[in-house]
Formats: C-alpha cells, sequence, structure tokens
C-alpha cells in the first residue's frame, strides 16, 4: 500500500505505524539496530529533536507529555498527537519554517522531508528491536533513496547517517535504503 502524498495524511500513517510498534512494545531496553541506543531511545529521539525544529523554524510549541524514561507510550502519543494537529491545521498551508541548514520551507513540507522521514526510517529500528513486523512501504524506500543519493555527501558530513553498509547485489528497496541510511538490514538483537 503507497502512502498518500499529502503530508498530513502521510504523517498521520507512518506515525500509526510507529504508534503500533510503540504499543506492542514490552522490553524498552531491548537493543536497537542503532549502536548505543535501546528501543526507549528511539522513542526519546523522535520526542526530543523535532520540538526543538519546529519552535525555533516555524515558533510553534508542541504540546509535552512525560519524557521517554517516565513513559515512553505516552510521550510519544503526545508528541505525535501534536504534530498532527500542526499538520491538520488549516492555517499551516500558510506557514514556513526557516532553519539555516535548508532556508525556508512551506512547513508542511518541512515536517514531511526531515520528521516524517525519520520516523519512517525509526520504525525499522524500534520494530527490528522489539521483534515485530519491520516491514516498510516500498514505494517511500524508493522515493527516500532516490531524494538522499544525490546529496550523499550531505548527509553522510551532517553526522546524522552512519556510513553506507553494503548490501547484496539485487537486495530489495528497503534492504537498500537501511544500506544507505548506515543500518544493517539484517541486524538481528544479540548479534
Amino acid at each position: 500500500m503507497a502512502l498518500p502524498d499529502h503530508p498530513a495524511e502521510r504523517h498521520r500513517q507512518v506515525a500509526g505505524l510507529f504508534t503500533e510498534r510503540v504499543r506492542g512494545t514490552r522490553t524498552w531496553d531491548a537493543p536497537s539496530p542503532v549502536a548505543g541506543w535501546t528501543a526507549r531511545d528511539v522513542v526519546r529521539h523522535l520526542t526530543e529533536w523535532f520540538p526543538g525544529f519546529l519552535a525555533a523554524g516555524a515558533g510553534i510549541e508542541l504540546p509535552r507529555g512525560p519524557s521517554a524514561d517516565e513513559d515512553p507510550v505516552a510521550a510519544w502519543q503526545v508528541h505525535c498527537d501534536g504534530v498532527q494537529a500542526v499538520l491538520d491545521d488549516p492555517e499551516t498551508a500558510h506557514r514556513k519554517l526557516t532553519n539555516p541548514h535548508i532556508g525556508t520551507l512551506p512547513l508542511a513540507t518541512a515536517i514531511d522531508q526531515f520528521y516524517v522521514a525519520d520516523v519512517f526510517m525509526h520504525t525499522w529500528d524500534l520494530s527490528r528491536a522489539t521483534g515485530q513486523d519491520d516491514r516498510l512501504d516500498p514505494d517511500f524506500c524508493a522515493q527516500l533513496i532516490d531524494g538522499m543519493e544525490p546529496i550523499e555527501d550531505v548527509l553522510r558530513s551532517s553526522g546524522q547517517y552512519g556510513p553506507r553498509v553494503e548490501v547484496p547485489a539485487g537486495a530489495d528497496v528497503q534492504t537498500r535504503m537501511l544500506g544507505f541510511i548506515g543500518r544493517d538490514p539484517f541486524w538481528r538483537a544479540g548479534s
């Protein structure tokens, strides 16, 4: 099933899948495919970096729930609902986000390109860490690869992506995307 192109609807689906994985997590201290991170750290990352990005670039303050240390499920839900409310707000269509690294973009576009894509990729991390279904939408995987490959040097120099992990020739698009962002697509807990 392909994800919708409209940022609010894409967030609803991508964040909805991440929410299912959050609710399905039984061991928050389980190691994740991100070196040094646990399942809880995946939630912490998403709930901590984006509010500052949104506040600094668009003057929008998201509601704050408990920390991921206190209650990762509630932390994610409050955060996710806040982002969805921003995207569903008709005024968002007229707002911009400005950042010294990316310039000025329509707010919904900035949320979609930087945050929704991050939630999508980290869904695999949380799923794999907690033994849940880790399949991602192949069309969106392909779209992400197509958008990231031309700016690979910029992405790698940002420190946000690890070195590319080589994958077998003829690998499916999800495996290729994971390798591109520096994940070992064959990672398993305890390996």
